[in-house]
């Protein structure tokens, strides 16, 4: 009888992964290694990465706010940067409260800020099937619910003027600049999640009129947006009657805009 094929060495997996390009390859070499049962399968996620999958993609998973994140193909991998946004969130919200994960990619964000606080009641919606599925899986330790549809349309009306916290990460690269990102997100997620329009604000303006009717006096829109967009979101918060305000984490390049329905 033949003996079982052995793994390759760890050197083995980083070279192969330095030669691909991989900047991290040393731990992007024990994740693949963890996740594969088999020789076989390891040297395919390898061969998968080395192709440009991004590796969130190769194993399934994204790490999120401390949270392993069900990423599917396709899908729009969560930003470690982007776990700012839920600091946020987590500071003006409460235990209990009403959440919706609007453009939910994942789920990732409404998954983090349930788990950072207890008990809320949690929806989540976007337009990519695909993405709504990550977010059933992503949520449902939370007991929240994923619907699908163009922004607000799939949500039920009963939440209408009760949300408290609307986390809404809308795209917001322009589309010009679509084509510079890196081959990783350009190639293998869902353009609906990267194009923000002409300016990278598009989306935004058609939620933040929306938002007002959905929070509750006194509830919060919080979104992500880059330091150059600053000003037009700010005017884009301010025209829905909504009051801005700015944070900024440097260490992360992170910028979060927070529009608070007036009580």
């Amino acid at each position: 009888m033949t003996a079982p094929a052995p793994f390759p060495s760890f050197s083995t997996l980083v070279t192969q992964l330095r030669a691909a390009g991989c900047v991290f390859a040393e731990d992007e070499a024990r994740l693949l290694r963890s996740a594969a049962a088999t020789p076989g399968e390891l040297a395919a996620m390898v061969e998968r990465r080395a192709s440009g999958l991004p590796l969130e993609h190769v194993i399934g998973w994204a790490e999120f706010y401390g949270l392993r994140i069900a990423v599917d193909g396709g899908v729009f991998v969560p930003r470690r940067r982007t776990e700012f946004l839920v600091e946020r969130a987590v500071a003006l919200a409460r235990t209990g409260a009403l959440v919706v994960d609007l453009c939910c990619g994942s789920g990732a964000l409404g998954a983090a800020l349930a788990a950072a606080l207890g008990p809320v009641e949690l929806h989540a919606a976007d337009i990519d099937p695909a993405a709504v599925s990550c977010a059933r899986r992503n949520i449902a330790a939370a007991g929240g619910l994923a619907h699908q549809g163009d922004l607000f349309d799939p949500l039920p009306a009963t939440l209408r003027g009760r949300v408290d916290v609307l986390l809404a990460n809308v795209p917001y690269v322009p589309t010009e600049e679509v084509e510079l990102l890196p081959a990783e997100a350009r190639l293998h997620e869902a353009r609906v999640a990267l194009d923000g329009g002409a300016d990278g604000l598009d989306v935004l303006r058609r939620v933040t009129p929306e938002a007002v009717h959905w929070l509750a006096p006194g509830g919060h829109l919080l979104f992500e947006t880059s330091e150059r967009q600053v000003p037009g979101a700010v005017r884009t918060v301010e025209a829905a009657g909504l009051v801005a305000e700015v944070a900024e984490c440097e260490e992360r390049y992170a910028v979060v805009v927070t529009g608070t329905r007036p009580v």
